[in-house]
């Protein structure tokens, strides 16, 4: 694309430590030749040679104050007028910051008040008015900040500062100052971007928003609704297995550190990315991942591996915040060599290499580290808790009274009496306790309906469980329960069966509400896409539940109709058509085929009418198979 007939000058502006060069940086370098970076003021004038040996000294003491604003707007003004070779200008300090600068300075330097101040650097730079007008006018101005608040702000650039002079603490309060006037009252500045407690890419997502608009060649995303699982370890600790398990199992995209390194090298010109500092090195794995999931945008969850240094990992965690989870695979000695086939030795040796450059201390800063120890299968388990960390939000589910759910009074009070013997007391029996099924949404059915009931609980619990429940079963009078039992750890891995993947989704949103919950007590609610899977899978499940049923001539009629029931709820729910309810599922499906729809109806009682609905729902779910070749 040419993006030449596209001209725009951009100032980023605001005090230090707001990241300006940073964000420069990275927007310049993901756009490439188009960009072109217009320098550092001393670039633009030969008197800041000498100025640099006492930089403090000469700001603050030595200099005439008609000498350092002639050095400042000659500087300022010498840059804007510089040719650009790119079609898209991008300014460290935009021409608001020289007034504030002088302002900030001239409140030190004669102990002004914010408004004196103001005044007096308008006085000092009248000699240029006319120009500085005119450059300013040609720039798209953005101020960074931290805050709305001044405070604030000025403790944030203080904080970062390795040392702090008393005249430099007063400059950096009249500077925050002046521009937040600038800012709130005079309309210097074209757009503020507030940084808050955001990641680095973050707040790069929202100036390419602000500027994709009035240049093609910005890009419109920065890692949009992207994690990154970063995996960190010593020699054989396991990196490459987690890696490809995530890639197979949770479909993650995955991708080496060299490579992603190299790949943003040879776009940015540097023959040798090892040779630059860490902070650089975090910046090109970020530039070569937003260029690849630019390419890729279909993808949003991605590993890379294998992090090799305490210092660009840090970096990479400004850079990316929440985005990214820093996974340190910490494995024994003994077991590392165990798994080397190139020899124990070798393990040693490499090791050597990896904590030369820190990387065995990034477990002291990783989001997680997991013990890997134990057998592959525990290692899964732990890799699907971090994967569903992100995609099954968890929550603290609501509670209701076991009067609201309608149900008939025995089974009212077999339910009060399971609550009271198994949430009452110092140590309660369960974490959660939950109707399920039809009787969780008013539509229990006696005669015909069960009472499904789920329990979260560890498995110590399962002996204390089973006594009361043996101890109740007479209250039922005749009624059938299941009861289901999950652990946390299960919910939290997603290792449920697809059904209770349903129920917890249906917790999550509100459509089904506990008994009681646990204090404290977070359940993780799948996400839409694990909801689709697990509802295919549902309809593959019905499909051969349905055929048992037919081959064992329909002996248990509840099963028969329960099972194709559920396979006519997924064939509706794939046609945006979502019905609860089993009768109303089987007539919707039967009448947008043209049967009859009263079989729905008789099905539940007549043998005949059963098997012929299932015959038909069976039928309808191999007609979504007839593109299938045979």
């Amino acid at each position: 694309m040419n993006h030449e007939s596209t001209k725009l000058s951009v100032a980023f502006s605001g005090a230090d430590n707001t990241g300006k060069t940073t964000q420069i940086g990275l927007l310049g370098r993901r756009i490439g030749p188009a960009a072109a970076l217009a320098g550092a003021l001393h670039d633009h004038d030969f008197r800041w040679t000498d100025i640099q040996g006492d930089m403090a000294g000469w700001w603050f003491e030595k200099s005439r104050i008609e000498e350092f604003v002639d050095v400042l707007a000659s500087s300022y003004l010498a840059r804007s007028a510089a040719p650009g070779v790119g079609s898209l200008r991008l300014f460290d300090r935009g021409i608001p910051m020289l007034e504030a600068s002088v302002a900030a300075t001239v409140a030190v330097r004669e102990n002004l008040a914010a408004p004196a101040a103001a005044d007096r650097a308008r006085a000092l730079l009248e000699p240029w008015a006319t120009d500085l007008r005119v450059a300013e006018n040609a720039e798209l101005s953005l101020y960074l900040a931290f805050s709305n608040e001044i405070d604030k702000n000025v403790t944030h650039s203080l904080a970062h500062q390795a040392s702090v002079t008393p005249p430099y603490d007063r400059y950096q309060r009249a500077l925050h100052e002046r521009l937040h006037v600038m800012a709130t009252e005079e309309g210097r500045f074209s757009h503020t971007v507030l940084i808050g407690g955001r990641s680095i890419v973050e707040v790069q997502r929202d100036i390419r928003r602000l500027l994709h608009p009035r240049h093609p060649a910005v890009p419109a995303r920065a890692l949009d609704g992207v994690q990154v699982i970063a995996l960190a370890g010593l020699s054989e600790s396991g990196k490459s297995s987690a890696g490809e398990y995530l890639r197979m199992r949770h479909g993650h995209a995955r991708l080496k550190i060299g490579w992603l390194l190299d790949t943003a090298a040879a776009h940015a010109g540097f023959p040798d990315p090892y040779a630059v500092t860490e902070d650089v090195q975090a910046e090109l794995i970020v530039d070569a991942l937003d260029r690849y999931l630019t390419a890729h945008y279909y993808l949003t969850d991605v590993t890379i591996e294998s992090l090799h240094s305490l210092e660009s990992t840090a970096a990479l965690r400004r850079l990316l915040g929440r985005q990214v989870t820093v996974t340190y695979l910490d494995t024994p000695m003994a077991a590392r060599r165990a798994r080397s086939e190139t020899g124990a030795d070798d393990v040693a040796v490499r090791d050597l290499v990896k904590e030369s450059r820190g990387a065995d201390r990034i477990a002291g800063i990783a989001d997680r580290v997991i013990d890997n120890s134990g057998t592959r299968l525990r290692l899964e388990r732990c890799l699907d808790a971090l994967v569903l960390d992100h995609h099954w939000p968890a929550r603290h589910p609501e509670t209701q009274p076991v009067n609201m759910l309608g149900l008939p009074i025995s089974l009212e009070s077999y339910l009060h009496k399971l609550l009271d013997r198994t949430t009452g007391g110092a140590d309660p029996v369960v974490d959660l306790l939950a109707v399920t099924g039809s009787a969780a949404k008013g539509r229990y059915q006696s005669g015909w309906s069960d009472l499904d009931v789920l329990v979260v609980a560890d498995n110590a619990r399962l002996g204390p469980l089973a006594d009361v429940l043996a101890e109740l079963r007479a209250d039922l009078e005749g009624v059938k329960v299941g009861v289901s039992v999950v652990t946390l750890a299960e919910c939290r891995t997603g290792n449920v069966s697809i059904r209770l993947q349903h129920v917890l989704a249906q917790i999550g949103a509100g459509s089904i509400t506990p008994l009681w919950v646990r204090n404290g007590l977070r359940l993780p609610a799948p996400d839409p896409a694990a909801i689709v899977a697990a509802t295919v899978m549902n309809g593959v499940q019905a499909t051969f539940d349905i055929r048992r049923q037919i081959l064992a001539g329909a002996g248990d009629l509840h099963a028969l109709y329960k099972v194709t029931a559920l396979s006519a709820k997924v064939q509706l729910e794939f046609r945006r058509v979502p019905v609860s309810a089993d009768e109303d599922a089987l007539t919707t499906l039967l009448g947008a085929h043209g049967h009859d729809t009263s079989l729905a109806r008789t099905a539940r009682t007549d043998r005949a009418a059963a098997l012929e609905v299932a015959r038909i729902v069976l039928d309808l779910w191999d007609d979504t198979m007839n593109g299938v070749e045979q």
